[in-house]
């Protein structure tokens, strides 16, 4: 799982080996769900513009890992041609422009699907394909705003929190789509037909939210931050700060857990099952953390059933003694990133090309690879550009 492959066409190695995609590259969870199809073992071959978009590749860009930088200038009529070509002998094509502008550009459904029937064509935006937002522009936190996903976030009563970009783009967004493609592809192989894949993050952000419908039925959470099951409310559901200025994360929900809990943290507090006890024991709990430093809780607690674990930063993440042991992170090239998941029995995943230095680093040799003609003129007359 943690090689590395050099490029060669069919070549991986996970459960998705043999499948083709095209990649029409943008930003944020179009490129994490390629990444994702790439560990997984799929032979995909990312489109991108000669000057690498907002975010140019720079060989330290994880999501770009794992597949070959072709360069084309889509506004010329000719590069179209280029990608119709690629769909023909693909499986999957995924791209994640506004409504309509693929449309324009010459590769939309209906030019990708007469060409190859079986076509999976992946759509990723924000707001969908149709709706009165659907041409807007937006960004995770817009997304996530109007789901009810991001009202209720974060520990301050005050003002919502909002997560990074982590449950929009590639909760709501990136991993979805992928669902949907390999839902698609499957199928596929049973009707022999394609089709598309509108996978919004709004959609899918929502969905990923039925937890909150459920607990919000329950009465177990309420419109107002702070005072639910999951989200703070409770004093042996939060995050605590210790003696050096970290924090450990308690999560002791279940009876027999927070037990264990109050034993290893040696407190004497008043009944959890009374609402008006929860200051006393959230009182009680934040001086007994403030008397040690993190490594010190971190030593009580690992290993037992009390749900109580140290919050690190990423750049720490690696070391973590649990995540080391798993191989969880990897280090190629001098870069830490994390190793593809899931992992597979019998078809283990394993990391292909590291992150391309510049936009267009592998266009010849990946769409010679891919059977695309005469790409020397394509370069010749800047349909195609090698950098």
């Amino acid at each position: 799982m943690t090689g590395r492959m050099d490029y060669a066409l069919g070549q991986g190695t996970g459960p998705l080996r043999g499948v083709k995609v095209v990649e029409i590259a943008g930003i944020g969870p179009g490129p994490h769900a390629c990444m994702i199809l790439a560990d997984l073992g799929a032979d995909v071959i990312r489109v991108e513009r000669p000057d690498g978009g907002m975010f140019p590749p720079n060989g330290k860009d994880v999501l770009g890992r794992g597949r070959p930088s072709v360069a084309l200038d889509l506004k010329q009529p000719a590069a179209a041609g280029v990608v119709l070509d690629l769909v023909e002998g693909a499986d999957v094509l995924v791209e994640g422009m506004r409504p309509g502008v693929a449309e324009r550009l010459g590769f939309g459904p209906e030019a990708c699907l007469e060409r190859n029937p079986r076509l999976v064509y992946g759509r990723m935006t924000g707001w969908g394909q149709d709706g009165p937002l659907a041409v807007s522009a937006g960004h995770d936190m817009n997304y996530i705003a109007i789901t009810g996903a991001l009202f209720g976030l974060g520990q301050d009563r005050t003002r919502p929190h909002f997560p990074a970009n982590l449950v929009g783009d590639f909760g709501g967004g990136s991993t979805y789509l992928v669902i949907g493609v390999l839902a698609a592809l499957l199928e596929a192989r049973i009707s022999g037909q394609g089709q598309v894949v509108d996978a919004a993050i709004v959609d899918g952000t929502a969905h990923l939210n039925a937890m909150a419908v459920t607990l919000t039925a329950l009465g177990l959470q309420h419109e107002r931050r702070v005072s639910g099951l999951l989200d703070g409310g409770l004093p042996y559901y939060d995050v605590y700060e210790t003696a050096d200025g970290r924090h450990m994360s308690v999560g002791a929900l279940e009876p027999q857990f927070y037990d264990e809990l109050v034993r290893l943290l040696e407190v004497d507090v008043p009944d959890r099952d009374d609402p008006a006890n929860h200051q006393a024991i959230r009182d009680s709990f934040t001086a007994r953390f403030k008397e040690r430093s993190q490594a010190e809780w971190v030593a009580v607690f690992e290993g037992t059933d009390a749900c109580v674990a140290g919050i690190v930063p990423l750049s720490e993440a690696a070391e973590h003694p649990h995540l080391a042991s798993r191989g969880t992170f990897v280090d190629v090239d001098g870069l830490t990133q994390p190793a593809p998941a899931p992992r597979f029995s019998r078809t283990p995943s394993a990391l292909g090309l590291p992150p391309a230095r510049a936009a267009g680093a592998h266009t010849r040799e990946a769409l010679a690879a891919w059977g695309i003609a005469d790409v020397d003129s394509l370069i010749a007359n800047g349909t195609a550009v090698q950098s």
